[in-house]
């Protein structure tokens, strides 16, 4: 059983863990491996979560003699200026493709009701900008990062319910 909830501190080692073995394929796709996300340090990590959101995806232990459950999905947002910024969108490699990804999408949507909601995502990775493009968001401008990488920036306006 996969449950999504809100990330506490001591939570955030083993998203950073996460997040190292997520962004491997999108250093791949690029032959980069110092993109932000393999760079990022536990300290770093600890400031986002104080400055927003982090929502984890724990799957329940399902031995007995296995106690612990894994944190195998996490994303985080914050808001500035009206507008939810959200970002570090990740399932573990062995989890992708089962909805999981768009689940913490909506559910990081959920958090942060009725606003403007902006992401980006490389452009070569198809898989997410399928992603986003299904899950209502508008393309509105691509950039290219200081690394050479492009992104495809999305944004999506949600009204309050």
């Amino acid at each position: 059983m996969i449950s999504i909830s809100r990330a506490q501190t001591e939570d955030l080692e083993a998203i950073l863990k996460l997040q190292y073995a997520a962004y491997q394929s999108e250093a791949l796709l690029h032959d980069n491996f110092t993109i932000q996300p393999l760079t990022q340090t536990l300290d770093q990590v600890i400031e986002e979560y104080h400055k927003g959101v982090i929502l984890k995806a724990v799957l329940a232990a399902k031995l007995p003699a296995i106690q612990d459950d894994v944190i195998i999905g996490s994303v985080r947002a914050f808001l500035k200026n009206d507008v939810v910024y959200i970002g570090k969108l990740m399932v573990h490699p062995e989890h992708q493709g089962n909805g999981l990804g768009r689940l913490l999408l909506a559910a990081i949507e959920k958090e942060f009701s009725g606003y403007r909601y902006e992401l980006f995502t490389a452009c070569k990775n198809y898989r997410n900008l399928h992603l986003y493009e299904t899950s209502g968001y508008t393309r509105f401008k691509d950039e290219t990062g200081e690394d050479g990488i492009r992104f495809a920036f999305f944004e999506k306006f949600e009204k309050a319910v």
